[in-house]
């Protein structure tokens, strides 16, 4: 007859029953499956594979970052190495009516160029984006001056505004009025400057905004067609509200590379005629390398207030500009 076990581990035969094995406890450790690492060795390795592009980016931003701050508190002496701590001195002399003339003239070519830059590059896309013939060719054309370097365009203007041999002088013979001074006269010179740079920011926003209209659907313009929104109704409710994003990128690039402007200043005017053309930039070059001054603390304060332009104009356009964008 088969006996039964009590749970005090005794039979009721009375003989003792076999002890059980033990059963050891379940590990409550983390199980990882095959090929899976913990986090701090998947962080360790996210770092290793970071380290190059940080490395880049402190080389290049953050250390001449903190060597402009540190200049800009330092005197110089005669080969440009700092002397002595001035503190914000440099700071405090930009506080006076020469530098307040800068500022209003960087001020100035910043909206000259992007205002008639935007609003042109947009009045060409529409334009070709009508029934015109030959659109690859104007397309090509307009986008032309987005190949050419700055040198080389600015080049191309100093023969253009040449007071005895230039083109646009000559035209104005030919039509019976008066030659202009356009590099050499204070009321024409930085409008001399400003179409020029206006010329040659168009072909990339012809780019940016062909790409942008050829993005949008064509079921929304089969339905204004529909509605009977043709020619500039159609541009204006339909195609320039859906060119936002473009729009709005466009213009904060333009005010970027406005206020950092160089090249055709220096080619074609240097900063003349008596400082009607010197912007932000170009004072920081004559203080910095013009003339063997080798001024960096006061250039390096300068760059400062220029990065901090340019950080509060990119503010400012995200803060209104951006809220006004519709993204489809």
């Amino acid at each position: 007859m088969p006996t039964s076990t009590t749970l005090d581990g005794e039979t009721r035969g009375g003989r003792p029953a076999r002890p059980r094995p033990a059963v050891p406890p379940v590990s409550r450790r983390r199980r990882d499956g095959p090929g899976r690492t913990g986090p701090r060795r998947d962080n360790l390795l996210a770092w290793v594979f970071l380290a190059p592009s940080v490395t880049v980016f402190a080389l290049f931003l953050l250390y001449p970052l903190g060597r402009t701050v540190y200049l800009s508190m330092h005197g110089n002496d005669i080969i440009g190495r700092p002397s002595r701590f001035v503190g914000l001195s440099h700071f405090q002399e930009m506080m006076s009516a020469d530098f307040g003339k800068v500022l209003l003239t960087t001020a100035l070519f910043t909206v000259g160029v992007v205002v008639p830059g935007v609003i042109g590059a947009l009045a060409v896309v529409l334009l070709l984006e009508s029934k015109v013939r030959a659109q690859r060719f104007f397309r090509s054309a307009f986008a032309l001056p987005f190949a050419f370097s700055v040198a080389s365009a600015s080049v191309i203007f100093a023969v253009f505004y040449n007071p005895a041999s230039g083109v646009l002088n000559g035209i104005l013979h030919h039509l019976g009025m008066s030659q202009v001074a356009w590099l050499t006269s204070q009321e024409m010179a930085l409008l001399s400057i400003c179409l020029t740079t206006v010329w040659m920011n168009l072909g990339y926003g012809v780019l940016v905004l062909a790409a942008g209209v050829g993005a949008i659907p064509r079921e929304v313009n089969e339905a204004a067609l529909l509605d009977g929104a043709t020619g500039p109704r159609r541009a204006w409710y339909i195609t320039v509200p859906l060119l936002g994003p473009q729009l709005f990128f466009l213009i904060v690039i333009s005010t970027i590379n406005a206020l950092q402007g160089f090249g055709q200043i220096h080619i074609l005017t240097q900063g003349g005629p008596v400082g009607s053309t010197t912007t932000l930039v170009y004072s920081i070059y004559q203080h910095a390398f013009a003339y063997g001054t080798s001024d960096f603390g006061r250039a390096s304060a300068q760059a400062l207030v220029l990065l901090l332009m340019v950080l509060l104009c990119t503010a400012l356009q995200f803060g209104v500009i951006e809220r006004k964008v519709h993204y489809s």
